[in-house]
């Protein structure tokens, strides 16, 4: 079942149920910030004082980073693009069986968003809510000129306590550390005792959080790029919207396209990023 819900100050989001599993979309952003398999833990981390107002992004979940990842080239423009918070419209909504739920949302091009980046597009966000959560942001250029974008699903993860977790699947891949500048190749599995932002390159296989008592499996198409981040401590006292321990119980890994592996789309092209996540023992 699909309900359309609204907070009290109006804030609109999708209620999802069926008998696999339960999850949330703002339409504001497009943004999945709830999803769980019946009777387990959610997968997804959610800041417990996280904004939920018009303009302000959600702290958790799942944000769409769109146009761009990070900060644009102009440092007045939004950091991670204005797609996390422009308003998305829902399009369709079906059931293929009890155990499966499927929400397509769209964002396209406006008199606001063309004062921000000069592109014309159609951007569609498929989800599918079962047993796994399928995610497809599809990229349609829709103007006569091509364009270059770097995207992310900006994926925060629930974890028991992050000295409890490694991400497996990064061996000798090569990344960008964003805190040093300097580019790195990394060596076994990604472990965590400081603060950790590395944009990882020739990722091509599924990624697997390890937590304690459970892995969070990470499949991904469209992507050849992987972000790796957790705050830690003086970061995380000086975000907002988020609590000053909460880097002990979340940590991001972002399916992407990012730094190398931005996408340049020709007039008319359309660009899919996949992700499927799903839990195992």
């Amino acid at each position: 079942m699909v309900t359309r819900k609204q907070l009290k100050n109006g804030f609109e989001y999708l209620d999802i149920s069926n008998e696999s599993s339960t999850a949330k979309i703002a339409l504001q952003g497009g943004h999945i910030f709830h999803y769980a398999r019946v009777n387990e833990a959610p997968i997804l981390w959610l800041s417990e004082i996280s904004d939920f107002e018009a303009g302000k992004a959600i702290r958790g979940g799942i944000p769409i980073c769109w146009p761009w990842f990070g900060m644009s080239e102009n440092p007045e423009l939004p950091q991670h693009g204005f797609a996390r918070t422009s308003m998305w419209e829902f399009i369709s909504t079906s059931e293929p069986d009890a155990r499966s739920s499927e929400i397509t949302l769209r964002l396209e091009h406006s008199k606001a968003s063309l004062e921000l980046w000069p592109f014309r597009f159609e951007l569609l966000l498929h989800v599918r809510v079962s047993d796994t959560l399928s995610l497809e942001l599809k990229t349609i250029n829709r103007d006569d000129k091509a364009f270059k974008i770097t995207q992310a699903l900006h994926s925060y993860f629930q974890v028991s306590h992050i000295s409890n977790v490694s991400v497996k699947g990064l061996d000798a891949k090569p990344y960008f550390d964003a805190l040093t500048q300097k580019t790195s190749q990394q060596i076994g599995d990604v472990t965590f005792d400081q603060e950790v932002d590395r944009v990882y390159q020739d990722v091509h296989q599924p990624l697997i959080l390890r937590d304690r008592e459970r892995g969070i499996v990470i499949e991904t198409q469209g992507s050849a790029s992987a972000i790796v981040w957790n705050p830690w401590i003086d970061k995380c006292a000086r975000m907002s919207a988020i609590q000053d321990d909460a880097y002990q119980r979340m940590l991001c890994i972002e399916s992407a396209n990012a730094r190398e592996d931005a996408h340049l789309l020709q007039a008319q092209f359309s660009h899919s990023l996949i992700a499927t996540i799903r839990t195992i023992s």
